[in-house]
């Protein structure tokens, strides 16, 4: 699918968070999760690596930022990334609910109708691995974390 600038631009209209920072998901060995993207010398980091070093003490690695191009791999499915929606400030322009227990489709479905009861759009996401869900909300306006938890 051929996507524009123009959804790109709604796109980040709605997913509002931190630009400095993205988060990429991994596989590896059968297991999955997201860590930031960095950029790195990856000559560099081999030698810190054959001298003992990590990843995780690597410390001349730097967060990537959130770019229009990281966002078009995302819609075009070529990489899996996440947003950071909690900003620097303690803010969000949106919150996802993760249900992931045993009777999670009861749960989202009584979330999502205290929603509705209050006018509140929110929206219902099946998780990749089909055994969950995601109930997402949006605002209009940055709100404190403390207000939107």
């Amino acid at each position: 699918m051929n996507f524009t600038i123009c959804d790109i631009d709604s796109y980040k209209s709605i997913f509002r968070g931190r630009h400095h920072i993205y988060a990429i998901r991994w596989e590896k060995d059968g297991k999955s999760g997201y860590m930031p993207a960095y950029k790195v010398d990856w000559n560099d980091y081999r030698k810190h690596k054959s001298t003992g070093g990590s990843f995780k003490d690597y410390s001349k690695k730097e967060y990537q930022t959130l770019t229009d191009d990281a966002l078009m791999r995302h819609l075009q499915g070529i990489e899996t990334i996440g947003i950071y929606p909690l900003l620097e400030d303690n803010t969000s322009y949106f919150i996802a609910a993760d249900f992931d227990d045993r009777n999670w489709k009861e749960s989202i479905i009584k979330l999502h109708s205290v929603c509705s009861k209050h006018e509140i759009p929110s929206y219902i996401e099946r998780s990749r691995s089909g055994n969950g869900g995601h109930l997402w909300l949006f605002f209009e306006d940055n709100l404190p974390a403390e207000k939107t938890r």
